[in-house]
């Protein structure tokens, strides 16, 4: 006999209800006893019970079934398979006494849920009400990841009593498929479980690590499922020179699925506490997180290194806080909330090595071929020596594109119409708008040359005062208003020749570009976005190089450049190389050292080589046109697989500018970083940066040429259910209160804990 179907007999739903959710909670806190938590070896299979018409009814199947009238038993015998409500069970044996109302299943119980949760068990004991019961040997495995085993349980009302119990997230078998101690689990001598709270909670209980018992918890309680809940989370332990030891103590408040508060007190051996609070809220249309940090201490300058002598107590603390609200499918609101009690606050208490921090507030429409935006911001200077009253705030900041196809020669035309208005407590007041038309047009001749034709008008409107309060001439302009006209046309040649090499493909594409733009008065105008002009591989064929509008290059110039690529299986290398020259005789307006200065540019180019996930390489140059020395030289690396690798940067700018440009300092550094994975989950890693600079680049500099700026040195476990991690930090820079120094952090997190 095989299949069957019961009306209000045998077993109802609520049974799946009693016994996984007991099951839920069941644990072994004994050595002897985690071998509980693998699973046994005998499959689920898919049942062959018919699916039930309705919740009253129980789909059943079973080698034979036996009925005793004198005893009021019946007996289910041989693969016995029920379900009910996406509820399967399977057992050897079931049997149901109806005069006492005892239900119990026998011999490798096992019952997987609606939500794919799996439940095993010796025996599963239930009332013929289905809400009281006891649970013997029970083992569940979560849809989550965790699993949860216990010597016996009990339920009463729906609320669950387990004695000597085990829970861990962890996996209990290794790659081969042999049983293995979990690399953590909870034991204790009690766990009560309360499905209507999804809820665990424990008596006694303590954390083993690695089997050993090493963190006890006697108030321990924390949430199941996915949806989380309030409760501790892993304590952060650190020490530095700035503040001792400190222990961060986070505790997570859940407010509703889509709101959570977590409040975490850090307390420290060497200054006074400190609370930091974060807040976050998903909507239907957005979402918003507000982050705060205060304390009482001693606020110093950051050019201040005696903290006694310039001191002065007060409120120190930072909030950082961002939003974005979709409006519509076009429209969006997003803004950003950054501020500082003071400038050394956030690297003393080592929360970001920022030196500025920018608010903002905007709207953004972007259609198919429109775009509209309107910002402001505001910055703080964290920099030693930068007057806050010099650091612009730009409101309103306004810029609209509109794309079309241009139905007269073809191509395509944007127009643009900008306003910035830039104001200063203690400095030069900027406001600008102008209008501007761009044409493109690509097309392909008959020998396969790629050429595009470019067309730019722009007339820009200028009004600025107290242009005297900056140090360089070049950038303050004339007061009052200014206006300007800018017009350029340009025509960009590349022809490609592709064919087979090395057993895959080269291209070399020879590329020469052609700029025409009448004399433009730029020096009339205030100069506040683009002053960090270089000559660089991405802007050497740029219609204007300046990297912002308030400049804009007025020369006739030729550039000319050639570009490689070669592509093989699991191999690649691209490489570029280009230089330009203006065909007028008159003095540029571009200052020395953007390699611009001269009729003949500097050389620049770029190589990038590829090989597999294994190699990436990235060398930047630039060249000087008469002496070839190296002005830029710029090499990123990294060799190595995504658990063993080696990473390194060098940067040197050695442009010979001239040195009352502020935003052209020379400076050589180098970055090395490097992982090595010794065993499956232990790893070593570690990273430097050190300042190289020394007169030869920075002539005022007062560095020798070797000053180590920061080292880091740390080792990491990380498998599929804990992440640990000791990481040592040594800073070699002084700024007022945040002192150079040792540093030392313990990483500890716990995964599928529900938290």
């Amino acid at each position: 006999m095989r299949h069957h179907c019961l009306q209000n007999a045998l077993l109802p739903c609520s049974f799946r209800a009693a016994l996984l959710a007991g099951a839920a909670l069941a644990a072994a806190p004994h050595a002897a006893l985690a071998q509980q938590l693998n699973e046994p070896a005998a499959p689920i299979s898919a049942p062959d019970a018919p699916v039930p018409d309705s919740d009253d009814q129980i789909g059943f199947a079973a080698d034979a079934l036996q009925y005793d009238s004198n005893s009021e038993t019946v007996t289910a015998d041989g693969n016995v398979q029920l379900l009910r409500e996406g509820n399967r069970l399977r057992a050897d044996k079931v049997v149901w006494d109806r005069n006492s109302g005892k239900v119990e299943a026998q011999g490798n119980v096992s019952i997987i849920d609606a939500d794919g949760n799996v439940a095993y068990g010796d025996r599963f004991d239930v009332t013929d009400t289905l809400k009281d019961g006891t649970v013997d040997n029970m083992l569940l495995v979560l849809q989550s990841g965790g699993r949860l085993a216990s010597v016996k349980g009990t339920r009463v009302n729906g609320v669950y009593t387990l004695n000597r119990a085990t829970y861990t997230g962890c996996a209990v078998e290794d790659h081969d498929g042999c049983p293995k101690e979990p690399t953590w689990q909870i034991n204790a001598v009690k766990v009560i479980y309360d499905p209507t709270r999804e809820r665990v909670t424990y008596t006694n209980a303590n954390v083993e690590l690695f089997g050993l018992p090493l963190i006890p918890l006697p108030g321990l309680s924390h949430p199941v499922g996915e949806g989380g809940g309030s409760g501790l989370l892993v304590p952060n332990l650190r020490y530095d020179r700035n503040n001792g030891l400190e222990i961060a103590l986070p505790y997570y408040f859940k407010l509703a699925p889509n709101r959570d508060v977590t409040v975490t007190p850090h307390v420290y051996s060497g200054v006074l506490p400190m609370l930091e609070s974060n807040y976050r809220h998903l909507f239907d249309r957005g979402a918003f997180s507000i982050t705060g940090y205060a304390t009482y201490g001693r606020r110093v300058g950051i050019g201040d290194e005696d903290i006694s002598a310039n001191a002065q107590k007060d409120i120190r603390g930072y909030i950082d806080a961002t939003g974005k609200m979709q409006l519509s499918p076009e429209w969006s609101l997003d803004g950003s909330i950054r501020a500082a009690t003071d400038r050394t606050f956030l690297r003393r208490y080592d929360i970001s090595r920022e030196d500025r921090l920018r608010s903002t507030l905007g709207a953004q429409r972007i259609g198919e071929n429109s775009y509209f935006s309107i910002r402001g911001w505001a910055v703080q200077t964290l920099r030693q020596g930068d007057s806050q009253g010099q650091t612009p705030i730009a409101l309103p900041v306004i810029d609209y594109r509109l794309r079309m196809n241009d139905p007269l020669l073809g191509g395509v035309l944007q127009l643009q119409a900008n306003t910035l208005a830039i104001t200063r407590s203690h400095g030069q007041d900027t406001q600008r708008a102008f209008a501007a038309a761009e044409w493109n047009l690509r097309t392909l001749t008959g020998m396969g040359q790629e050429v595009t034709f470019t067309g730019y008008l722009r007339g820009d409107v200028y009004h600025s005062s107290d242009n005297g309060l900056t140090s360089v001439v070049s950038y303050a302009g004339d007061p009052g208003w200014q206006t300007r006209g800018i017009a350029a046309a340009a025509v960009d040649v590349r022809w490609p020749f592709m064919g087979e090499a090395f057993g895959g493909v080269q291209r070399i594409a020879p590329r020469v570009q052609i700029v025409a733009s009448p004399k433009i008065a730029n020096l009339s105008m205030p100069n506040e976005d683009a002053r960090a002009v270089d000559l660089e591989d991405s802007n050497l064929f740029a219609l204007n190089r300046f990297s912002g509008y308030d400049r804009f290059e007025d020369s006739s110039r030729i550039t000319y450049g050639l570009e490689y690529s070669l592509d093989l299986p699991n191999f690649s290398l691209q490489s570029n190389i280009g230089q330009s020259y203006r065909l007028e005789s008159r003095e540029s307006i571009l200052p020395d050292g953007t390699g611009l200065s001269d009729r003949m540019s500097d050389i620049v180019g770029r190589t990038t080589i590829r090989y597999k996930d294994f190699i990436a390489f990235t060398h930047r140059f630039r060249l000087d046109k008469d002496s070839l020395a190296v002005r830029r030289n710029e090499i990123d690396t990294t060799v190595g697989s995504k658990k063993t690798y080696v990473m390194a940067g060098y940067l040197r700018l050695n442009r010979d500018a001239n040195f009352g440009l502020e935003d052209l300092q020379d400076r050589e550094e180098i970055r090395l970083g490097a992982r090595a994975q010794f065993a499956r989950f232990w790893s070593v890693f570690g990273s430097t940066v050190i300042d190289l600079t020394d007169a030869q680049e920075d002539p005022i500099s007062q560095a020798d040429g070797f000053d180590p700026v920061r080292h880091r040195l740390g080792f990491a476990y990380e498998d599929d259910c804990l992440t640990l991690g000791f990481t040592w930090v040594r800073s070699y820079q002084t700024n007022g209160d945040a002192r150079k120094g040792n540093g030392f952090q313990l990483r500890l997190a716990f995964r599928n804990i529900g938290i």
